[in-house]
């Protein structure tokens, strides 16, 4: 059998993991890889940061389903990837991170651009190996993306010496996979007493409420989850990261849930008596005061990974295991509740506590999201950064397919939202992206339109331009008396920013001008689209719950606005949804 240097047989591994795309930037001791890269059939996007390459990694595979792939050198290069990493790790997203390293024989010496990477990234990654010896290349990989696409998704980060990638051996691929300590629970099948358990509990409720997470979306579930809830007419409310795994449309649907999600959806959750967390960790942003969340409510919560069960909210009944074998298994034994009454009662609560903003002289965000989801027919594909803009974009867009919110969750970082457009839009090339984006996020990746200007890709940037961190300047009004340290950001001519980079760049500051510009981006098919809409600079992002308080005492209700003045607007609901709206 003919031998290989470590960097081919890597290379002939990603192409058996079915890798097609990959994004990262060459430095030293990465070099055999780029070069054996080059000489094979898969795509390597040259970003301008490898920040921006792991989160175009990560929108590949939030995307496209599959596992992303982004390289760097050694020290900085390594280091500059801990972001994206750390993105990944924190919303459960399949990555696999391939560094460079120096040669083994200097490992802790101090050398040029070392870096203990295993030892920076080791709590943000499900596993992370350093190949020392060029025989165990092979397995290492096909080790790497198993631990990545399997149970609860997550980063792998494979550390590869330079002599590593220039050493010979014997290519064999391994087959099976056999990792000590690495049991995927999603290979097993749900108790089934547990799943008894919870058909009886929903057939004995008469108000429950699915929570549905990202879990539904990482484990394909979303046709499950319909089923479910159009057999017992339970109706359905989402995270921020679940946004998409249950139709916005649907009649059933109560939204997003949480700090930002709306009124009569955190209302409705106080008020059930049976919530069903499904591939949901319960996150803090969504509970509030934990003890007192849900507090009429029995639990039931279905996840892959066990560690997740109790860790933030105590539950009655756990179903550990995959999320699709679990509904699938529940849809059998279900019976429909009575929920008759439930949904009359959710109905008079979502006309009560609608969700509305307040024309002011300038363009409005919620607008302009409105206006791209009226656009797109709300099947475009959407990324973001983070900030008042991002709670908007799950307010006032309508979600209506798996996979087509592309957000940073956990970590909520910050420049996230142009690089993993880029990577999305490579992942569902024929497909429409948008980044909805503010002014300081957008600035923190800027860089990256190059890299989306000279691939031709016709991604669309919508940046709400408010002159601020948005959301530090909200806080700052609600918690530091007014003080705005540091969040008014110094302008920047966005346009110009756009040409130089060689993209359209569009200029918005009236009402009047917003769907043009929507409009002349979605005809633009050959470049990126930058479009700087002079927002609102004081518009807050409502309703909200403040840090530690329950989940049901929220500031900027319905009630609390209705009476400011200015014309209300409601969010958009499709033509033939108010036919439906009354779930009774």
């Amino acid at each position: 059998m003919a031998k290989l240097k470590g960097a081919h047989i890597l290379i002939e591994c990603l192409k058996r993991e079915g890798v097609e795309t990959a994004f990262g930037i060459p430095g030293g001791v990465n070099l055999p890889t780029f070069d054996a890269l080059y000489q094979s059939p898969i795509k390597v996007i040259l970003t301008v940061h490898e920040q921006g390459a792991a989160h175009m990694a990560d929108g590949y595979a939030r995307a496209s389903g599959k596992v992303g792939v982004c390289l760097a050198t050694s020290g900085p290069g390594a280091t500059n990837l801990v972001t994206g990493i750390a993105t990944a790790f924190m919303d459960s997203i399949p990555i696999v991170a391939i560094t460079g390293q120096v040669r083994t024989s200097v490992i802790g010496n101090d050398a040029f651009q070392e870096v203990d990477t295993i030892g920076v990234t080791r709590p943000i990654t499900k596993h992370s190996y350093l190949v020392k010896d060029v025989r165990d290349l092979a397995r290492v990989v096909r080790e790497a993306f198993y631990i990545a696409r399997t149970g609860r998704p997550g980063p792998v980060l494979i550390d590869l010496p330079v002599d590593t990638t220039v050493a010979e051996t014997e290519f064999v691929y391994p087959e099976q996979v056999s990792i000590r300590g690495y049991r995927v629970k999603e290979a097993q099948e749900p108790d089934p007493r547990a799943i008894e358990r919870a058909a009886e509990a929903i057939a004995e409720s008469t108000k429950p409420v699915i929570y549905a997470g990202a879990g539904v979306i990482h484990a394909g579930a979303a046709a499950e989850l319909a089923e479910l809830a159009h057999k017992t007419k339970m109706p359905v409310t989402t995270s921020l990261l679940g946004l998409g795994g249950f139709p916005e449309t649907d009649p059933l649907s109560l939204g997003m849930l949480g700090m930002h999600g709306f009124e009569y959806t955190n209302y409705a959750v106080a008020q059930c008596d049976l919530l069903i967390g499904i591939g949901a960790r319960f996150d803090d942003r969504v509970t509030g005061k934990p003890d007192e969340f849900a507090r009429n409510a029995k639990k039931i919560h279905v996840d892959v990974d066990p560690s997740s069960i109790n860790k933030t909210v105590v539950v009655d009944i756990p179903i550990v295991g995959d999320v699709k074998k679990v509904l699938q298994a529940l849809n059998r034994l279900v019976k429909a509740p009575q929920t008759r009454e439930w949904l009359k009662t959710l109905d008079e609560m979502r006309r009560k506590y609608p969700l509305v903003y307040r024309e002011k002289q300038k363009v409005l965000p919620q607008y302009v999201i409105q206006q791209i989801s009226e656009a797109t027919k709300g099947n475009a594909v959407i990324a973001t950064g983070v900030g008042q803009h991002q709670m908007w974009a799950a307010q006032f867009y309508q979600f209506n397919r798996p996979r087509s919110l592309i957000t940073s969750g956990g970590l909520g970082t910050m420049g996230f939202g142009l690089p993993a457009a880029i990577g999305a839009q490579f992942g569902r090339p024929g497909e429409v992206v948008w980044d909805i984006d503010g002014d300081g996020s957008f600035q923190m990746t800027a860089q990256e339109l190059a890299t989306a200007s000279h691939n031709k890709l016709p991604v669309k940037v919508a940046i709400m331009d408010n002159q601020h961190h948005g959301m530090v300047r909200q806080w700052q009004d609600l918690f530091y008396q007014g003080r705005h340290a540091q969040s008014r950001l110094n302008p920047v001519d966005f346009v110009k920013l756009a040409e130089a980079n060689g993209c359209l760049g569009i200029r918005v500051s009236a009402k009047d001008e917003v769907r043009p510009a929507i409009d002349r981006a979605m005809q633009t098919a050959d470049r990126p689209t930058i479009i700087d809409f002079l927002v609102e600079e004081t518009e807050n992002c409502w309703p909200m719950i403040a840090p530690g308080k329950p989940h049901d005492q929220m500031l900027g209700t319905y009630e609390s606005l209705k009476d400011e003045g200015g014309t209300a607007q409601h969010r958009h609901l499709e033509p033939d949804e108010e036919a439906k709206l009354s779930l009774g």
